[in-house]
């Protein structure tokens, strides 16, 4: 089948594609030169510069996006602590000089766009994939929030994209997993999940991301991304949004069970009013071919306007247009402002830190990391990383072996969501009858507090800032006030 060049253009020109490790395939440049919206870059293709550079190269004008939130989702490795441990201090300028910060590290690398901030309501507290990335569970504090994020961003010359539209937080599924379900009716909606995005978008966020979850009394049996009445009805129409919306990935399985492959969803998404179509990680020149000519086909036979494609591609263009991408900077000025982002970020953590309890007598401790799976989101982001510590599984750890262990030194135990574990929470509490401890919780937080310990620490995420936070508060290591 000839495809009309045109027509394949305007399909390219509405997808990002991806590809693993610090080398640029031809396969990449090839489809860049013929239109291609850009790329998704994740932690494996930032360990060489030159890779950004590369892209640079191949064309002036293109859509370089990551997923850089700050705090435990970070391609770059940032400084910061996250949206919680933000939304916990609640000082909006604090916000926006730490997003600010991000943009500036972004440009700096030579990215035009991320895929933040996280504007979520995490209504419920054991939400498996959103928690500490939400900056709170009250929709007046992450809407101030929303909105000091998208500007501290944009004011650094990149493009903020809000998400997950129309709201992640209350669902108890992770879409990288399942098609979560959340049984909302559009009231409710509009008092607990839109107001940041309402936020977000009168402070001019670029683009906005859409959920793959099921809302059954708006969306029917389709996810959010597929859905014109919540794409054209709520966000375009209601809430006056005129920048680029943007798919969620369309390779996880909240989308693909749905639609029954990575093509169909993104005929889906464009039909329901998506510009930009974030295909995934695992993505292929195959992939990009077959989702294009799944484009083409539905707009022959008609499932598809090339009106449609055609306005998708060029919200992308205008997007690339009006966030230009920057050369990298040079290895002086990064390593500058990578000294004050560290300062900013520890200061930010340790205002974000709560403490219950003495601290005394730490210095010195056996330090316990209680070791937790990733969500897919984070990947494999180094989280916890107190010196000297050890790292258990508490399946396989007694109380008994940590106390010869740790001999006459107080237990410092720390990990992310220890109180859903009943054997964390066994152990800890068996710890605490006959040794000084102390807890450091590094997840969202919870209402456990475990008898007996001498100390409990709460951290609002996991990332390095937060861990020197609470390493400083205990007297484990030296930082500088």
């Amino acid at each position: 089948m000839t495809i009309d060049p045109a027509l394949r253009r305007l399909a390219l020109g509405t997808l990002l594609a991806a590809f693993p490790g610090p080398t640029v395939p031809p396969w990449v440049v090839a489809l860049l030169t013929e239109g291609l919206a850009g790329i998704t870059l994740f932690r494996s293709n930032l360990a060489d510069q030159d890779l950004i550079k590369t892209l640079h190269t191949v064309r002036s004008q293109l859509l370089l996006a990551t997923d850089e939130e700050g705090g435990d989702v970070s391609r770059l490795g940032s400084p910061f602590p996250g949206n919680a441990a933000l939304g916990a201090v609640d000082d909006p300028d604090l916000t926006h000089s730490v997003h600010r910060a991000i943009g500036a590290q972004l440009r700096r690398a030579g990215i035009n766009l991320t895929f933040a901030p996280v504007v979520d309501v995490n209504t419920t507290a054991e939400n498996p994939i959103i928690g500490t990335r939400a900056f709170g569970a009250s929709p007046a504090l992450v809407s101030r929030h929303a909105a000091a994020a998208v500007t501290g961003l944009q004011s650094a010359g990149v493009a903020a994209c809000a998400k997950h539209f129309p709201g992640h937080g209350a669902t108890v599924t992770d879409s990288h997993l399942a098609l979560p379900t959340v049984e909302a009716s559009r009231d409710l909606l509009r008092a607990r999940d839109l107001p940041p995005f309402a936020a977000a978008i009168a402070a001019g966020t670029a683009a906005i991301m859409t959920a793959h979850i099921r809302i059954p009394g708006l969306t029917g049996s389709l996810p959010a991304t597929f859905s014109g009445q919540v794409l054209q009805g709520l966000l375009r129409e209601e809430y006056g949004f005129n920048g680029a919306i943007v798919t969620d990935a369309l390779e996880m399985r909240g989308a693909v069970s749905a639609a029954g492959s990575v093509g169909r969803a993104a005929v889906l998404a464009l039909g329901a009013g998506a510009d930009v179509l974030c295909l995934g990680a695992r993505v292929s020149a195959e992939v990009v071919e077959d989702v294009v000519a799944e484009i083409v086909a539905a707009v022959r036979d008609g499932r598809l306007s090339g009106d449609r494609v055609a306005g998708a591609a060029d919200r992308a263009a205008r997007l690339a247009f009006a966030f230009p991408m920057a050369a990298a900077a040079s290895p002086a000025s990064s390593a500058s402002a990578a000294g004050a982002a560290v300062e900013l970020g520890l200061s930010a953590a340790r205002r974000a830190l709560r403490v219950e309890g003495p601290v005394d007598g730490f210095a010195g401790a056996l330090v316990v990391r209680v070791h937790s799976g990733s969500t897919i989101a984070e990947g494999s982001t180094p989280w916890g990383a107190f010196p000297g510590a050890i790292t258990i599984a508490a399946a396989t750890s007694s109380a008994e072996d940590l106390i010869t262990q740790a001999g006459s030194r107080p237990i410092v135990l720390a990990g992310r969501r220890l109180h859903r574990d009943p054997d964390i929470r066994n152990l800890i509490e068996s710890l605490a009858t006959r040794h000084t401890v102390a807890v450091v919780e590094m997840g969202w937080p919870s209402s456990w507090r475990p008898a007996g310990v001498q100390a409990y620490l709460t951290t609002f995420g996991a990332a390095a800032a937060n861990t020197q936070a609470a390493a400083h508060a205990l007297g484990l290591t030296h930082h500088p006030s």
